[in-house]
């Protein structure tokens, strides 16, 4: 077997980046990641086109009993999105959705604070959004930033990720401006498939991140 794509998310940052190149130092662009995963490789994107960074919060709704399984995704906003194939599959009844939706608000309200603290929410309006995640498996999670996004009146959004599965990557192409990604193998397998170190980011490390991207110099989006 070839050796893996990636070493870890710095290196899929850097691969992404090169393919990105041509919205460097452009004052209408934003970086946003979705945490955890997405926030080293934001990280890599956001300082290599000298560009604003900051985090979009995406939590998840996973399957009762099968909690990798993702059923839809709630993102900041108030935004839902329900995978219909896997509720309808699995015969989840609407209130369990509501339940699992209900807790998960919580976790998204807590890493708010947590990641973002006093910082205020970064102004999309009439900019162009660079969404960025670590991989591109289901899509749920990525369909509900497009959509809570949306509401904020971005000019164009794009979607960002080192490694994709190719139908997702054919799917989202068509429901945003541009999808960009370094590799969509077939078979898929899935996104931690294709890093050699896929380790959790842990909170501290998001906050650095976040933080050393704050004070490097960059263009006001």
């Amino acid at each position: 077997m070839e050796d893996l794509p990636f070493r870890d998310r710095t290196e899929a940052g850097q691969c992404l980046s090169r393919k990105l190149a041509a919205y460097a130092d452009r004052t209408d662009v934003i970086v946003l990641a979705l945490p955890r995963g997405g926030v080293p490789v934001g990280y890599e994107v956001a300082k290599a086109l000298r560009v604003p960074l900051d985090v979009f919060l995406v939590r998840k709704l996973g399957a009762p009993g099968q909690e990798e399984l993702a059923m839809g995704a709630i993102a900041m906003g108030g935004v839902r999105v329900v995978n219909d194939e896997v509720v309808r599959l699995l015969h989840i009844e609407p209130q369990v959705i509501d339940s699992v939706a209900a807790k998960e608000a919580e976790e998204l309200a807590r890493r708010n604070r947590l990641y973002r603290g006093t910082r205020p929410q970064p102004d999309v309006k009439g900019n162009t959004v660079i969404l960025v995640d670590d991989g591109l498996a289901t899509g749920s999670s990525m369909r509900a930033a497009v959509a809570a996004l949306r509401l904020q009146g971005p000019k164009r959004i794009m979607v960002a990720v080192p490694v994709a599965a190719v139908q997702t990557f054919r799917e989202l192409s068509g429901e945003v401006d541009e999808v960009v990604c370094c590799y969509t193998p077939e078979p898929f397998f899935s996104v931690g498939f294709w890093y050699e170190d896929f380790s959790q980011t842990p909170d501290n490390e998001i906050r650095e991140w976040l933080d050393r991207a704050a004070r490097d110099p960059a263009p006001t989006a």
